[in-house]
């Protein structure tokens, strides 16, 4: 299995320094709803303290939660790729600080700097590599659970 990648410890320290010029703290309250599924994805979050719970609605009520996030991990990649629209929804699960980053001035200073661009793109795909890792194997023994009861 992949290891968990952090976007800030793995961005090179001039590149972080140049990213974080454009970090704004945040805090989120405990059961913040940060987004929701189908939103516009205008923006991202590296989390400096606290737990975000990612969700999926499965029926009009019912929501899974198909990770958990803590200090330093990213939070929100949909900003990235079109069609910018969140693919799941975020709550805070206890109180929440965070950096924020608006994708606009993000992706523009990504296209100045093309080697801080290529980091970024590269780090956020070893990101979603572990991650989609991981909700594989929870969705493998959660079948394999389900299964061996129907059996």
């Amino acid at each position: 299995m992949t290891r968990a990648t952090k976007l800030l410890t793995a961005l090179p320290p001039p590149q972080r320094h140049r990213l974080m010029t454009l970090a704004r703290e945040v805090s989120f309250p405990e059961d913040t709803r940060i987004f929701e599924a189908g939103g516009t994805a205008d923006r991202f979050w590296v989390i400096r303290s606290g737990a975000v719970s990612l969700d999926q609605r499965v029926t009009s009520v019912q929501r899974v939660t198909v990770a958990s996030l803590g200090a330093g991990d990213l939070l929100g990649w949909s900003w990235l790729f079109p069609p910018y629209q969140w693919d799941f929804g975020a709550e805070a699960f206890s109180p929440v600080r965070a950096h924020e980053f608006e994708a606009q001035p993000v992706l523009k200073l990504c296209e100045e700097d093309p080697a801080l661009g290529l980091s970024l793109v590269r780090i956020v795909a070893e990101i979603l590599a572990h991650r989609l890792e991981t909700t594989r194997g929870k969705l493998m023994e959660h079948y394999g659970t389900h299964r061996r009861g129907v059996i």
